[in-house]
Formats: structure tokens, sequence, C-alpha cells
């Protein structure tokens, strides 16, 4: 009991560290965080649906994107996470990529 006391107190204070650490990223970086975490979590929905991988790729092209690049970068995000065994739910899939994606954006720096 103890330690998952540990492990939920620990696993607060990294998200609280990382959302403060999220504000000092400029706001496209977020943005983008936040968009491809939208679309991770829409692909493992789709995959514990049991929609196919050529399915789930026939919903994004119908789809409008506002920026030219999304288009290929969702196919992109789609794919990885078809070919993953994870069976999390969508919301942390969600709440995993954009932590990730954060991460990846502060050693950028």
């Amino acid at each position: 009991m103890r330690t998952l006391v540990w492990m939920a107190a620990t696993f607060a204070l990294v998200t609280l560290s990382l959302e403060a650490q999220a504000k000092d990223l400029s706001k496209n970086s977020r943005f983008v965080c936040s968009w491809g975490s939208d679309i991770a979590a829409g692909a493992q929905a789709s995959k514990l649906s049991g929609l196919t991988l050529y399915g789930a790729r026939r919903k994004l092209q119908a789809r409008k994107f506002p920026r030219p690049w999304m288009r290929m970068t969702a196919m992109g995000i789609t794919e990885q996470t078809y070919n993953s065994p994870s069976r999390l739910k969508p919301a942390d899939i969600k709440q995993t990529y954009y932590e990730q994606c954060i991460k990846h954006e502060l050693a950028q720096r």
C-alpha cells in the first residue's frame, strides 16, 4: 500500500513539473504536442474498436487539416499506434504521448 501511495505522489510531482516546464515552451510547441496526443488517442480508440489500420488511414485521408504537414504526421502517428501492442485506454495514450512530446521538445532546447 505504501508503494502505491509513493508511486501516486511521484507521478503527481512529475506531472506538475512537466506542466510547469510546458508553460516555458512556445505556444506552437504546446499546440503540436496537444494535437499529436489527440491523434494518438483517436488512433488508439479506433484500434481498440476493431477498425483496421487501412480504415483509420482512410478516415484521416477524408479529414480536413488546417496545415499541410498535419496529414502525413497524423498518418505516421496512427501507424505507430497501430503497430504498438499497447491496449491502454485512449486517455492514457493521450497523456503519455503529451508528456513524452513535452520532454522531447524540452530536450531539443
